[in-house]
């Protein structure tokens, strides 16, 4: 029989049976992240029970102490619904379709209008970072840099001059990150360092704090742990108020968490969690420089499944995998949900199902859009555990043959 509860219903529930805690305990933890008394009595578990049942939904007073309970933001629990078209973006700001915007880049045509064209174009390509080939997208991407690029030739104002400084840094930002999805490395911290070169130029903070949580992410998908650190730092002191803030954060938290201090990754992951939930909540929320809310959930998964706490693990994994499932199946954030998929893996590979473990092991690799140097780092999680526990399973054995043979294309 399906459960017809909403999907806010079932997450509390998952995460309050995650915890072991009974509802009157659940109903305890609220009471202490509340910031005002609640209710005496049992009326707080008559309460809490008709929210886990869908009954009622929690009022807007009642969500961010939920979310905080269970150490995630609001609109993880409680999302706001809707999507942007780029395309449609792109014509209502300036009227003016792809073929118009290079007509006018060609012809140095360069007007407010064309830089919001230039800008919103940016913007969609970074929101098609989740899913367009990386092929394909760093075409696209390199094609669009070297004609907006191209535009500091012509006289600008200073405002102008910075604003295509701004946009090509973005773009750069975008080059770099699929190529480094692609395994050329070299090309990507190239890449990384004309970003912050163009950040620099432009007195863009932000741009500059994403460029260090790049040299945080190559950090973490080659094991130089504490370089996760001092890049986090940097970014974080170049970039302390913007979004990039809590993705540093939690790259933190990760290095953290690989380096087996529980409290550190803990107090990383919460310093991350209170900034997000004090920010207003993002527009695209596809656009890969953008932290949303479910993004916070897939950076607390990693954590939890290195620090062996599966059942909060695996139901974070499946929220990832749930809210990045549009209604008719079709997958949004398909790296994210390959890596939900391992630490599913994981978690069947510790309670001893090899087969389970490898089907989700095996799913996770065949995705036609992955980055490989973050599916291969949690990928070996799980290899780690099939060569210790079930070295002598032929199903293990073809499981770490894909895998190598995936690291050898890499």
């Amino acid at each position: 029989m399906s459960d017809e509860r909403p999907a806010w219903a079932r997450r509390i529930a998952a995460e309050r049976e995650a915890r072991k805690w009974s509802q009157t305990e659940a109903v305890a933890a609220l009471r202490a992240h509340s910031p005002k008394r609640l209710p005496d009595g049992s009326s707080m578990v008559r309460q809490w029970k008709r929210w886990e049942s869908g009954e009622v939904k929690p009022s807007e007073f009642y969500q961010p102490i939920i979310a905080s309970t269970f150490g995630t933001v609001t609109h993880a629990l409680f999302p706001v619904e809707g999507r942007r078209d780029g395309n449609a973006e792109v014509i209502a700001a300036s009227g003016m379709e792809t073929l118009d915007i290079l007509s006018r880049v060609q012809a140095s045509d360069v007007d407010n209008a064309t830089l919001d064209a230039l800008r919103i174009t940016a913007d969609r390509l970074c929101s098609e970072y989740p899913y367009l080939p990386s092929r394909q997208l760093a075409v696209e991407g390199r094609e669009w840099l070297k004609r907006v690029a191209g535009l500091q030739s012509q006289r600008l104002t200073l405002t102008q001059h910075r604003e295509v400084l701004t946009i090509s840094a973005w773009l750069a930002l975008l080059v770099g990150c699929v190529e480094y999805d692609s395994g050329d490395r070299a090309a990507a911290e190239s890449t990384r360092r004309a970003v912050l070169s163009l950040a620099d130029e432009a007195g863009n903070s932000e741009v500059a704090g994403w460029a260090h949580e790049m040299r945080a992410w190559f950090s973490l998908t080659t094991g130089d742990y504490h370089g996760i650190l001092a890049a986090s730092q940097s970014g974080t002191e170049v970039a302390p108020n913007h979004g990039v803030a809590v993705q540093l954060a939690a790259h933190e938290a990760k290095g953290w968490a690989r380096l087996g201090d529980r409290r550190k990754t803990e107090v990383a992951l919460d310093r991350g969690r209170k900034l997000l939930e004090g920010m207003p909540y993002p527009e695209n929320l596809d656009h890969h420089f953008v932290v949303d809310p479910a993004k916070f959930d897939f950076y607390a998964m990693d954590c939890y499944r290195l620090l062996g706490e599966d059942a909060m693990a695996e139901t974070l994994a499946n929220e990832v995998i749930r809210v990045g499932t549009d209604f008719d199946g079709v997958e949004k954030a398909p790296m994210r949900a390959a890596e939900a998929r391992v630490t599913l893996g994981v978690v069947a590979a510790r309670r001893g199902d090899l087969e389970q473990a490898v089907n989700f092991g095996e799913w996770a690799l065949k995705g036609d859009r992955q980055s490989l140097p973050s599916l291969l780092l949690v990928s070996r999680e799980l290899a780690a555990i099939v060569n210790r526990d079930f070295s002598g399973e032929a199903t293990g054995q073809g499981y770490l043959e894909h895998l190598t043979a995936l690291s050898r294309t890499r």
